[in-house]
């Protein structure tokens, strides 16, 4: 049956033509277009589009930020019977731009007026770009080789009244299997390879999506994720748009600082009911309740945290919550979310109910946190080949510390080293097959036979599955830590349990390459360290500082609060810290907030040696001084 973006996108006009579809801010305000404004949109961008010339199958570029217009862009580039190659906006190297323009041979690019300089200074380099397409930006600002968003919109109203029917046409001609992105992978471990999503990569995965997470009809959420990479995607575009919901983005600030003060306001003011995040913002909203929390005394730090206790006490692992004589507790948990966590669950708009949380890991705590405030995070897995969702928790049945049930349509199988199936509860890694998995790497068919095996797409990572359905979720193989006799150990539930039970400790990273002892790059949280350390700035202050970072470290050994949640071995024997943390900008962050592990290796190779000698083993050595100044 044929099911592509466009029959999608069409069916859901038919639908639900008047109903609001996209908004953005005003100058005070959200506003929204309807399903058929839209639609009229993406029709007359498409025209332009056709009008450059752009023939099936040939890529153009999206390079902007959220926006109804990147939307529209899209659809109006898949409506023109193109591809899109979705490019993140944090990529600030110019080779990792001209890579993905060359190497997927884009001809066009659409692009913002804050992103426009990025294109200009490697425009020399672009050897298949022929026009640059620029929103916000005035005609008399543009260089040869450029034109406003404006114009091409005129420009495809005149091709449609003069071509009647074209891009009708042209869009009905495509087909299940013609790619609609190719989308490029930041890569923890190694370079970019541009993994190709066919239409029905996308249709069958909003499908897969609803079986597991049902969106409400007319639903609203807010896209606070990159719309470039496809978990963003499918489970805030396309899976909301198949279910007439309203999509609205964050307004751009100024600044970085800016844009992310945007989000709570947006959430505050647009009152979405689901949100999709990933770990690093789950942590981030956390820390700025408990900030508020905090601001309104010890009294209420109290009151709050003796109210998450017995809220996570009745709750359990969600499936099972109130058994076991914590039905008990029932009454007054009523009286807690009544009193309490419903004051905060206005502040984030009043409407929340869920969260859908896209990273492969998400600290059990944090699940917990959420859930008893009310708005439970539900943990899913997915990668961009698989399109991406392969896993996730239900509304209506969950378990905390699992990455959900498996998405109807796909079969998925955990594998030995040999490529065996193994039983329930034995851990290997997951390999899947479904109408959701790519169709390939773009230009690279070696990467593509070694990956996809007779239509099975092996993930590289690791997990089992339990009697009850549920995945489970450890990481990949390539970041295992590997001790000297040659045990090996998935460290990203390590990191994510220390950088959310941990005060001190804003991010941290696992090393152990046949070592006799696992050590660690600590980015500490210095707003906190200066909040608990009144004479932070002297050497007494400092000396405290670190003291506390081990201390939090040590809770995971034995005789600590959290002892026995891992093996010691593969708990830091070493720390260093570090003065800078990891982000986008320094390239040791991918866009969707996952850690760069070859990258981090490689530029910290020198302090990842130092721990294994005997002076950089000690905690108070002179560089974890240095690293606090």
């Amino acid at each position: 049956m044929k099911k592509t973006i466009i029959d999608l996108f069409d069916e859901t006009v038919n639908h639900y033509s008047e109903r609001p579809f996209l908004f953005e801010r005003g100058e005070k305000e959200f506003q929204s277009i309807t399903y058929k404004d839209t639609h009229d949109l993406v029709y007359q961008l498409g025209g332009g589009i056709m009008s450059l010339g752009l023939k099936k199958g040939e890529r153009m570029s999206l390079l902007m930020e959220a926006c109804n217009n990147w939307i529209i862009s899209e659809m109006a580039i898949l409506y023109a019977g193109g591809t899109n190659v979705p490019i993140s906006i944090k990529l600030v190297e110019a080779t990792d731009l001209v890579f993905r323009l060359n190497h997927s041979e884009a001809r066009f690019v659409l692009t913002s007026k804050t992103q426009l300089e990025k294109i200009r200074v490697i425009r020399d380099r672009l050897e298949t770009v022929e026009k640059v397409i620029v929103l916000g930006v005035k005609p008399e600002d543009l260089q040869d080789g450029e034109m406003t968003f404006d114009e091409l919109y005129a420009i495809g109203n005149r091709y449609n009244i003069n071509n009647p029917g074209a891009i009708k046409s042209m869009s009905l001609s495509v087909q299940n299997d013609d790619l609609a992105n190719i989308s490029y992978t930041s890569g923890t471990t190694a370079d970019p390879k541009g993994v190709m999503l066919t239409h029905r990569n996308f249709t069958a995965n909003v499908e897969q999506c609803l079986s597991v997470v049902a969106i409400p009809e007319f639903a609203r959420t807010l896209i606070i994720l990159p719309l470039d990479h496809c978990f963003a995607h499918v489970t805030a575009l396309y899976t909301f748009m198949a279910q007439g919901g309203s999509i609205a983005t964050v307004p751009v600030g100024k600044n970085f600082v800016e844009s992310i003060k945007n989000i709570p306001r947006s959430m505050n003011e647009f009152q979405p009911e689901i949100i999709m995040t990933v770990p690093a913002l789950a942590k981030t909203f956390r820390n700025n309740v408990e900030k508020n929390v905090r601001e309104k005394g010890k009294l209420s730090v109290l009151v709050f945290n003796l109210a998450m206790k017995l809220t996570i006490a009745y709750n359990k692992d969600g499936y099972n919550k109130g058994t076991k004589g914590t039905w008990i507790l029932k009454p007054l948990v009523i009286l807690i979310n009544k009193k309490l966590f419903s004051k905060m669950r206005s502040a984030m708009g009043g409407k929340l109910k869920i969260f859908v949380d896209g990273g492969a890991y998400l600290d059990i705590d944090m699940q917990k946190f959420w859930y008893a405030a009310g708005i439970p995070m539900l943990q899913g897995y997915g990668l961009s080949e698989a399109t991406p969702v392969i896993s996730c928790n239900k509304i209506d049945f969950h378990k905390l510390g699992t990455s959900g049930q498996i998405v109807k349509g796909l079969d998925v199988t955990i594998r030995d080293e040999k490529d065996h199936i193994l039983p329930v509860g034995q851990k290997g890694e997951i390999v899947v097959k479904g109408e959701n998995v790519m169709a390939g790497y773009w230009k690279n068919p070696e990467a593509t036979a070694a990956t996809v095996k007779d239509g099975w797409l092996h993930t590289g990572d690791l997990g089992c599955m339990d009697e009850m359905g549920f995945l489970y979720v450890f990481g990949r193989s390539k970041s295992l830590l590997i001790g000297n006799d040659g045990e090996k150990y998935s460290p990203e539930g390590i990191e994510e349990s220390i950088t959310t039970l941990s005060p001190s400790i804003n991010q941290i990273m696992l090393y152990n390459n046949q070592s006799h002892y696992t050590v660690a790059l600590i980015y500490p949280d210095m707003d906190a360290l200066r909040r608990t350390i009144y004479n932070f700035d002297t050497p007494e202050g400092k000396k405290e500082a670190i003291r506390l970072i081990l201390q939090s470290i040590n809770q995971f050994r034995k005789g600590g609060k959290y002892e026995s949640m891992f093996p010691e071995r593969w708990l830091p024997s070493a720390f260093a810290l570090l003065s800078e943390g990891f982000n986008e900008n320094n390239q040791l962050m991918n866009s969707t907030m996952k850690i760069m592990r070859s990258r981090i290796e490689k530029m910290y190779e020198i302090k990842l040696q130092y721990m294994f000698t005997p002076e950089g083993k000690k905690p108070y050595n002179e560089e974890n001084f240095k690293a606090l100044n």
